[in-house]
């Protein structure tokens, strides 16, 4: 397993709401930008995965807000794919505050892995190189593989 550099994300102006504070559709944003960041760090991103003819479509995303982030503030994205079976897979994510380490927000995303047909792929079967990548990191917690 590789070494991986946390996701850090500055809070924009345009992400606040009236109160300040992040209206809550950009965490679900978040979660992809991570997510996105996670896969091109362990070589299978998007892009590649892609022209190898797989997709990876979203079958349900959730959050749960604890505290509220605000302009300005820096927060960490903390991606952990907690089941993974080669055909589905679910993404749990962690929001943290790098200032003072609270943590904001939790949720997770739910995947299926299908060709560009949107027909389902078997991946341990028919790519078991990103199968086995994919499969080491189940559980993992990568702030203890962080760079």
């Amino acid at each position: 397993m590789q070494k991986i550099k946390l996701y850090e994300h500055r809070v924009s102006y345009y992400e606040t709401d009236q109160m300040g504070i992040v209206h809550h559709s950009n965490y679900i944003r978040w979660f992809e930008d991570a997510r996105v960041d996670f896969l091109e760090q362990v070589g299978f991103s998007y892009d590649k995965m892609e022209d190898m003819g797989i997709m990876i479509i979203v079958l349900g995303a959730s959050c749960e807000y604890k505290s509220p982030a605000r302009f300005g503030e820096r927060v960490i994205i903390i991606p952990k794919i907690t089941e993974y079976n080669g055909f589905k897979m679910t993404v749990s994510y962690e929001v943290i505050n790098k200032a003072d380490g609270t943590l904001l927000t939790t949720g997770e995303t739910k995947h299926c892995f299908t060709d560009l047909d949107l027909k389902p792929v078997r991946v341990k079967r028919d790519f078991p190189e990103i199968y086995k990548v994919f499969n080491d990191y189940v559980n993992a917690d990568i702030r203890e593989i962080s760079e």
